[in-house]
């Protein structure tokens, strides 16, 4: 493994797996990631990718429907970005080879879904898009001779210089229990958002938000954190990981009934079960909440069986998997799903850190605004990842770019009792603390799943937050706590990330998108900005663009 750079990419979803092999045209390349490359939120999505494909369609009215299911809080000019130069990366990715599903007449078959007004949905696989996109992007970066692969390194810390420059990361090697000092000439952030601090999520075990912490630790401006969208339907049964019921389950025409029998979205909302995805979330939980049973049920009583296996056969099987029958009826309940918010940026990927960038969940680009449109995920990691390259490389010309000198070898180390594994700068690996690690993230869960779930007040959110300090204070009077081992920094990037979250919620003295306070049940026009938060500093607010 090299230890220098023109790009480090942290992170094997879409965003980083796309900007590795934009970048890799560029310059050698260091892909980074935590655990297995298909580890990710993308791997996992199955809606698909929001673009304009139709001659019919129009962005403008994508750039609507956007903006509409942000709640005002969307930056007109990033959104603008996204619709109209998403077209033109789909037409790459299916240049490069790409098949999306089609029609019988051989054209692209176009998905419905939450908050969109037209059909503008690609699919592939039915419902596997994202891993079927995301394979097909690795497949191309793996022929790239100038693209190493880095597994099992988990990011630690970033390297910045006194100017406020990025020169590189700090990792652990689980797989070689060592660590790995990395440096690059850019940095790339693409490690995914905090879904999977919640105990009841979507996301892969790892997307825990760390990123967000060291960034966050390292200087970086964190942005409308407060917003975590619930996606409404994954499946609920005891015994059972919550699995995504997609979008487009309901886009195909599935309806929602709670107990009683009654459909209760009619009415709700001019979409109906379409409605956005705050509003279906929040509407959901008041029926679970009213019959204490944990779940409501999307039916598929009244559509063709056969094309229900057809169009989504990775849930049709998860379905049986869990001996449910999808063409009858699946009980759902929302879980946590993605992190609207994460670290601030401009319309390049540029952080407040020079050579540092930020592409996909783990960017605040904008344009999310309060809540995402649906599929919208996908396109935005196209897009901005070759933003992110494309302005890399004016820094490159403009003699701006970090100076990536050697840091010399990084030896395995050496055994010293009870403290671990050390490197020769330091940082060490306490595989007790390891052990101890899932207890403590089960905690912090349970904190925020109370206190920072779909519904939220004021009260609740100082008592999860005192919590929080009573937990930190435990971790860092135990004995094995270290700011030098590996366990004890993931431990408190889970409660800065928890931290973030609350304290940005309890900022926010109203009700906006996927964020619902009971104590304060409406929008308010005073906040109709976005929240910063840096790291030795009170939250500020931004206005929207």
């Amino acid at each position: 493994m090299k230890d220098r750079y023109d790009y480090l990419v942290i992170g094997s979803g879409l965003a980083g797996l796309y900007t590795a092999l934009l970048a890799s045209a560029h310059g050698t390349v260091g892909l980074v990631t935590k655990d297995e490359l298909t580890d990710s939120n993308s791997y996992n999505a199955q809606g698909g990718i929001a673009a304009v494909s139709d001659t019919e369609d129009l962005p403008e009215n994508h750039y609507e429907d956007t903006m509409v299911a942000g709640r005002g809080l969307c930056d007109s000019p990033s959104v603008d970005i996204l619709v109209h130069e998403g077209p033109e990366r789909i037409r790459e990715l299916i240049a490069m080879g790409m098949h999306f599903d089609v029609t019988e007449s051989g054209e692209l078959a176009l998905g419905l879904e939450g908050g969109h007004h037209r059909r503008r949905i690609l699919h592939a696989g039915g419902d596997a898009t994202g891993r079927l996109v995301t394979s097909f992007v690795l497949e191309q970066v793996k022929k790239q001779e100038r693209i190493e692969m880095v597994p099992h390194c988990s990011l630690v810390s970033l390297i910045v210089s006194g100017g406020n420059v990025c020169s590189g990361v700090r990792c652990w090697n689980f797989r070689e229990d060592r660590e790995a000092v990395l440096r690059g000439k850019n940095t790339v952030l693409a490690c995914g958002g905090a879904g999977a601090i919640y105990g009841r999520s979507t996301n892969p075990s790892t997307t825990t938000g760390d990123g967000i912490a060291i960034a966050y630790e390292a200087g970086c401006a964190i942005e409308d954190m407060e917003f975590i969208q619930f996606h409404p339907t994954a499946i609920c049964k005891e015994g059972c990981r919550p699995f995504l019921v997609s979008e487009a389950v309901r886009g195909e025409g599935a309806h929602l009934y709670n107990l009683a029998g009654e459909r209760f979205m009619l009415g709700a909302h001019e979409l109906n079960e379409l409605a956005p995805r705050d509003v279906v979330a929040q509407m959901i939980d008041r029926q679970i909440r009213r019959e204490e049973k944990g779940y409501v049920y999307l039916s598929l009583k009244h559509l063709d069986p056969d094309k229900v296996k057809s169009r989504f056969p990775t849930i049709y099987a998860k379905c049986l998997e869990y001996g449910i029958d999808m063409c009858d009826r699946i009980p759902v309940a929302p879980a946590a799903h993605y992190t609207v918010g994460g670290v601030r940026c401009d319309e390049n990927g540029a952080t407040g850190i020079g050579g540092l960038y930020v592409c996909g969940e783990i960017a605040s680009t904008g344009i999310m605004g309060a809540n995402r449109l649906a599929s919208n995920s996908l396109i935005e990691c196209m897009v901005f990842a070759g933003r992110v390259v494309r302005d890399s490389l004016k820094r490159l010309e403009s003699g701006n770019a970090a100076k990536p000198e050697s840091c010399g070898k990084v030896r395995a180390g050496f055994r010293d009792g009870a403290a671990g594994l050390f490197s020769e700068s330091g940082l060490c690996c306490n595989h007790d603390n390891g052990k101890r690690y899932g207890g403590f993230r089960k905690e912090v869960s349970r904190i925020v799943d109370e206190y920072a779930g779909i519904v939220r007040d004021g009260n609740g959110l100082r008592k999860g937050l005192s919590e929080l300090d009573a937990l930190e204070k435990e971790l860092t009077f135990s004995g094995a706590w270290s700011e030098n081992e590996v366990y004890s920094r993931m431990c408190m990037n889970l409660i800065v990330t928890a931290r973030l979250i609350m304290e940005g919620a309890l900022y926010r003295k109203e009700s906006r998108g996927c964020l619902f306070r009971s104590d304060y049940p409406h929008e308010d026009p005073a906040f109709r900005v976005h929240t910063l938060q840096r790291k030795g500093h009170p939250i500020e607010s931004r206005d929207v663009k």
